[in-house]
């Protein structure tokens, strides 16, 4: 390798992410044996996340051993393997399946010549192209260079020179040394600054509470058709790639349902087998939503042949990394994309899914399909949120009509003995302050 080509992450990080039309060559390393399901999806999966960061997979390897070799990942005989590959495929870039030791991608970038990246880099750089509002900015940022830090090497011989100056130890400190002192303060800084969005989005959450809706968070695989759901429930423009990781911030909107009944619905991130750990404060600031929310809709890709490890995966992230052991809101499953199935093998999986989870729908929410079902259910299930009762106001009180209307929704208003009845939907709780009013009321239903 020349001598000063800059090796795995330099201390801004570019060697730490993929770039467009890079082409890239996945390796996997699984146990012996036949492949399985989970080695499969893996390595699918791995696909699918470099074609979502932008760029090209022109080849793959597997190497079948008990465990990853500690110094190069895969065996020596099969660096020399790779390396010779790249050449012949006029690759850039290694793809590792899994997340590799500094020391490892140092000796595999060293013995090939080759940019390495693994698996948390990828799905680390996806978050960084995808975030679209500035607190994602900044938790994507700082699970960048939390995951930097131990592995920064800076540029070679530059490491040794001497430097000075405010802020540092003296003469005597090492660039490499300055550097990892700039990625701590930075460290520090972003977390200032992430406390102080928790603080804003706490009064944001406790706003929408105090509307009374009832809170509903979609959940569920990546590129499951969350944000597609979304959208069918909401009416509201939301992002829609068939691409992992489409969605990152947390998007509320109203979703009108049967019965003069409404409710708040998020979108949320979606989740992954192996979250790179350093991303799960990033999720948690996107799934806070779910945690405060009135039902899950739990979404599943029924075309998928993995739906069934999907769901385990989905209800292992909601019971240890969302809810921590704290009792889950009532579920609704939604086996979505009931327009993909094509072959008796594909509806089998459907039939075993609706066998699997309760309450459950079918849906496409692409196509419409099964949707005027799900809104019932929803209003179903959110029922006891609401109430609908007639309002008597008197004439001298025909004012409050419009405050009334702004509460919830109006089904009717009729004269009654000089003054009005007005029969609305509402939120439950707001009842209490209709009876502070001195309001006669009656529930209806």
């Amino acid at each position: 390798m020349p001598h000063g080509l800059l090796l795995i992450e330099d201390y801004l990080g570019r060697r730490a992410r993929l770039y467009a039309a890079e082409r890239a060559i996945l390796v996997g390393v699984l146990p012996p044996g036949r492949l399985s399901w989970e080695e499969e999806e893996l390595m699918q999966e791995l696909a699918a996340l470099v074609h979502t960061a932008g760029a090209v997979v022109v080849g793959q390897v597997i190497q079948r051993r008990r465990r990853p070799d500690p110094a190069t990942f895969v065996g020596k005989g099969k660096v020399d393997e790779l390396a010779y590959l790249a050449r012949e495929l006029n690759a850039e870039v290694l793809v590792m399946s899994d997340e590799l030791s500094p020391t490892q991608a140092r000796n595999l970038e060293e013995r090939t010549g080759l940019k390495v990246v693994d698996r948390a880099q990828v799905i680390l750089d996806i978050f960084a192209q995808r975030a679209g509002t500035r607190e994602a900015e900044l938790a994507v940022e700082l699970a960048q260079l939390e995951y930097l830090l131990p592995r920064l090497r800076g540029w070679g011989v530059a490491l040794t020179d001497p430097g000075g100056g405010i802020g540092t130890r003296g003469p005597g400190e090492t660039r490499l040394e300055q550097d990892r002192r700039k990625v701590e303060r930075r460290i520090q800084a972003i977390r200032r600054k992430l406390e102080d969005a928790d603080r804003v989005r706490l009064l944001r959450r406790k706003r929408r509470q105090g509307l009374g809706a009832p809170q509903v968070a979609i959940v569920g695989y990546t590129n499951s058709g969350k944000s597609t759901l979304f959208r069918a429930l909401t009416g509201a423009e939301a992002l829609v790639e068939d691409k992992l990781f489409a969605t990152l911030d947390a998007r509320v909107r109203r979703a009108e349902l049967p019965h003069g009944r409404w409710a708040l619905i998020s979108d949320t991130v979606g989740f992954i087998r192996k979250l790179p750990h350093q991303l799960i404060p990033a999720f948690q600031a996107t799934l806070e939503t779910a945690k405060e929310a009135d039902l899950l809709l739990v979404v599943l890709d029924a075309s998928s042949p993995w739906a069934l490890e999907h769901l385990a995966t989905v209800r292992r992230v909601l019971a240890t990394q969302v809810f921590r052991g704290e009792p889950l809101p009532p579920l609704l499953y939604v086996l979505n994309k009931v327009d993909r199935l094509y072959t008796p093998e594909e509806r089998a999986l459907l039939a075993r899914l609706q066998l699997e989870v309760r309450p459950q729908l079918a849906v496409s929410a692409l196509m419409g399909t099964g949707m005027e079902a799900l809104r019932q259910e929803l209003s179903r299930a959110l029922a006891r949120h609401f109430a609908r009762v007639r309002v008597h106001l008197p004439a001298a009180r025909a004012e409050l009509i419009s405050w009334l209307a702004d509460l919830g929704r109006l089904h009717r208003v009729s004269w009654e003995d000089g003054g009005r009845e007005v029969e609305l939907t509402l939120p439950a709780v707001w009842l209490g302050r209709l009876r502070k009013a001195r309001l006669e009321l009656e529930e209806v239903g």
